[in-house]
């Protein structure tokens, strides 16, 4: 038996052998109905004085999945009429993958997962309105489906769950000006999302990706002023350990697991006020994304004194610190497939900006390919996307 479906076997109390016509659907509905307050994955124990965040049988599940050329795109998007721009452009390109919100920025779960649990959060929007059929269009034309999970960027669950959130110390609910975030050293938050996740693979997805995996812009701040439940652990250590569990639990399922991340923690020891380590988070990851938009750099970065008018600098540049950030990780065999994101918008809001077009595309898919790095995901947040780029 394959060693997964071995593990997975033993991890749901030998489902296999109990119902041996019990199919893929059944067994992660069996762990889905799992204690919640027990671990469903049982690890291997790590061996004496080893780091608590260092994987333990950590497995890519996907080793033949596809080299992927993503796109972005919208619950509303996925489920609309815009769906069919999209698959056209896939199929008349290299591009074959799509990433799509299953839970969005909002927190919003974003189709009916039949899963009373989550219903009865009150967190679903049917914005996706026939999940099997959009699925199956995925399917036909040979796109890889990737669901897009907003972890801990969620106004909608905080107002639900203050508790899993942070307060103001007048008692009302902690927000930056426009969106509130959940607890990442809360375990019920963890195991919501993972649920999410679950539910996502029964659908079909065939990799979780998960964002917003870190503690709000700034919160080094305000984390003595909030109050929010929180252990001895540091906030790199509480994400690390999320990302750790996250994959330890989809694993098992055959489902890959990849984490967007900051692009300038690749070029940083790490980001400890939102609680982003690279090497961390990329050794517990099957893909790690990181987002090194051109227009996301201030002067100077990689020599560029407007790093948004220079995309093969500075993606030349971002591809070089990823690369030796994950030196440590890949000598110990824990290297994960490195896809960043990649800007297809003009960022009219940046002093010097530049129009990107084809050729801003191509130059920062020319540095990613010089660097060894040939998979990407193109971000556009209207899912417009530039037409005849050789990719």
């Amino acid at each position: 038996m394959d060693i997964l479906l071995a593990s997975l076997a033993l991890i749901l109390g030998n489902v296999n052998a109990a119902h041996p016509d019990a199919n893929f659907d059944q067994l992660v509905q069996a762990s889905l109905q799992a204690d919640k307050a027990t671990a469903i994955v049982q690890p291997a124990t790590p061996a004496p004085n080893a780091d608590p965040l260092d994987p333990v049988n950590k497995q890519d599940p996907q080793k033949d999945a596809p080299i992927v050329k993503g796109i972005y795109a919208t619950a509303h998007s996925a489920g609309g009429s815009r769906l069919t721009t999209l698959v056209k452009l896939l199929d008349d390109t290299d591009l074959n993958s799509m990433v799509i919100d299953v839970k969005d920025d909002w927190g919003y779960i974003t189709w009916e997962t039949g899963n009373p649990e989550l219903d009865a959060m009150g967190t679903t929007q049917k914005i996706i309105g026939n999940m099997p059929g959009l699925m199956s269009t995925l399917t036909e034309h040979q796109i890889y489906p990737i669901a897009r999970i907003v972890v801990f960027k969620d106004t909608v669950l905080a107002k639900q769950k203050p508790e899993w959130s942070y307060v103001n110390p007048d008692g009302t609910l902690w927000n930056n000006g426009k969106d509130s975030f959940v607890n990442p050293y809360n375990k019920d938050v963890w195991d919501y999302n993972i649920a999410v996740a679950k539910e996502a693979v029964k659908a079909g997805f065939k990799e979780i990706q998960f964002d917003y995996v870190r503690f709000p812009e700034g919160f080094e701040k305000r984390a003595d002023i909030l109050q929010y439940t929180k252990d001895e652990r540091t906030r790199i250590q509480a994400v690390a350990a999320f990302v750790k569990y996250a994959k330890e639990q989809l694993q098992p399922l055959g489902v890959r697991v990849s984490v967007d991340i900051f692009g300038y923690a690749a070029s940083v020891p790490a980001a400890e006020g939102i609680g982003q380590d690279f090497e961390k988070i990329s050794q517990n990851v099957d893909v790690i994304a990181p987002m090194i938009y051109p227009s996301h750099y201030s002067t100077g970065w990689f020599g560029a004194k407007v790093p948004d008018a220079a995309p093969y600098q500075t993606i030349n540049g971002a591809s070089k610190d990823i690369e030796k950030k994950l030196t440590t990780i890949d000598a110990k065999g824990w290297k994960p497939v490195v896809r960043p994101w990649i800007q297809d918008f003009t960022a009219s809001w940046v002093s010097g900006y530049i129009k990107y077009g084809k050729h801003e595309i191509e130059e920062q898919v020319r540095a990613l390919k010089e660097n060894g790095i040939n998979e990407f995901l193109l971000w556009n947040a209207n899912n417009n996307y530039t037409p005849n780029v050789n990719y």
